[in-house]
């Protein structure tokens, strides 16, 4: 079997799978509950000073008869003194001491405050820190969260002083909800982050009761964006980790977050450039056990690739990322429909005709509906094997190019030079 145990930024993990900071990981029961389950670590509930939450603070976005397709939330951090949670930390730490315990920390943007909460914490044995600049809602309203994530000096300066004072990794989390979130992922780094996270979850409404008029979820009667999180997310956080894995300024172990709800998923932020990943909708949904599955599932395809270590997926698809103007303009697919296999449901025709190049003909031979495409017309956009139900009946092939390949940064590069 692959060897599974990470090293992010000096933490480390006997596997590359914890659970983020979020109601899973509130208490040391739910945490040591975890690492039996076989989660390598987890990230404490943020912790500052205690506040209180409201009810009711969930809803859930489903799609097409998926249930938690998308999950908000408007739970702020710890409602628990903070020397409850750091026995219950010194007391997990004990009795599982080779998992990874990261405390999650958020106080008011200023250095005595950061210097304090670290001594603290440090002093009860966590192996890492997690600065939350992520959070979108009500700690934002107080100047926390991502009030100051979104605020590239308010991340650099805090950053600093946590690293004044730290003895042991700081990982800075980073918000969504901003134009670039390179920007801040530079100013970590300058800061002196020995790791980032990402991403924290997006501004966001669940939806709104047709029959009450009120806001999903509510508090008696009044509403409040929330954090969103789950499957949904993960497009958006996937390509905010590979645009931070590209970036040379960002020269950081990255921990992945976002929608992250099986080893298939787990793989892909590896291999944009995460050193690990943290889940929480996945096990909020499904429970602690399902670790299990990305665990085994991830060992079959680290054998099946004759991978070795987990490490050595690290980023590997990285370089296969870039900007639209290095993609090259004389690279050629199409599709090919296979009527053995296709069931003349008509979707691929349909979306093709209303809504992108009408290149797919219907005809009829031998009495039988058939389905083709007219190659020279097609633009490969993968419309019609996006809608199509059945698997194997439209492939996407690659046509060879009578030119030889060129970007639209070269065409023009070539259009001034060939101007002078």
């Amino acid at each position: 079997m692959a060897d599974l145990r990470i090293n992010l930024a000096g933490i480390q993990s006997p596997n590359p799978f914890w659970l983020a900071s979020a109601p899973p990981t509130n208490s040391g029961y739910q945490v040591q509950r975890a690492f039996e389950a076989g989660w390598g670590g987890a990230v404490w509930k943020t912790l500052g000073d205690p506040i209180l939450n409201v009810s009711s603070r969930f809803a859930a976005v489903s799609f097409n008869g998926q249930r938690v397709a998308g999950f908000n939330n408007i739970e702020l951090i710890t409602d628990r003194p903070l020397e409850v949670n750091l026995q219950e930390i010194y007391e997990t730490k004990k009795k599982f001491p080779h998992h990874a315990i990261i405390a999650s920390l958020m106080v008011e943007p200023k250095q005595e405050k950061w210097h304090e909460i670290v001594k603290r914490v440090e002093d009860v044995g966590v192996d890492g820190l997690e600065l939350n600049f992520g959070c979108p809602h009500g700690m934002a309203e107080r100047g926390m969260g991502s009030a100051s994530g979104q605020v590239p000096e308010l991340v650099e300066k805090q950053t600093y002083w946590v690293k004044e004072a730290a003895r042991t990794p700081v990982i800075v989390k980073l918000t969504p909800n901003i134009t670039d979130i390179t920007v801040t992922a530079e100013a970590a780094t300058r800061g002196g982050a020995d790791a980032i996270s990402m991403i924290n979850t997006i501004n966001s409404l669940a939806g709104v009761d047709l029959d009450t008029w009120n806001t999903v979820p509510h508090v008696a009667g009044k509403g409040a964006h929330g954090g969103y999180c789950g499957p949904a997310v993960k497009p958006i956080a996937l390509n905010m980790v590979a645009e931070c894995a590209r970036n040379p300024l960002v020269n950081v172990p990255i921990s992945g977050i976002g929608g992250i709800s099986n080893w298939q998923d787990a793989a892909e932020f590896i291999l944009m450039g995460a050193a690990g990943v943290q889940v929480c909708t996945a096990a909020m949904h499904h429970g602690f056990s399902i670790v299990e599955d990305m665990i085994d599932g991830l060992n079959n395809y680290l054998d099946d690739k004759g991978i070795a270590s987990v490490m050595d997926l690290v980023g590997r698809s990285v370089s296969r990322y870039s900007n639209w103007g290095d993609l090259d303009l004389n690279y050629k697919i199409v599709a090919e429909i296979n009527n053995d296999v296709c069931i003349n449901c008509n979707k691929c025709h349909i979306a093709c005709e209303d809504t992108s190049h009408q290149c797919i003909d219907l005809y009829t031979e031998n009495g039988r509906p058939l389905l083709k495409v007219r190659e020279e017309d097609c633009v490969g956009c993968n419309l019609c094997s996006i809608v199509c139900p059945v698997d194997g009946a439209i492939s996407m092939v690659e046509r060879k190019s009578t030119v030889p390949p060129m970007t639209w940064n070269e065409r023009q590069s070539l259009i001034s030079s060939l101007s002078k």
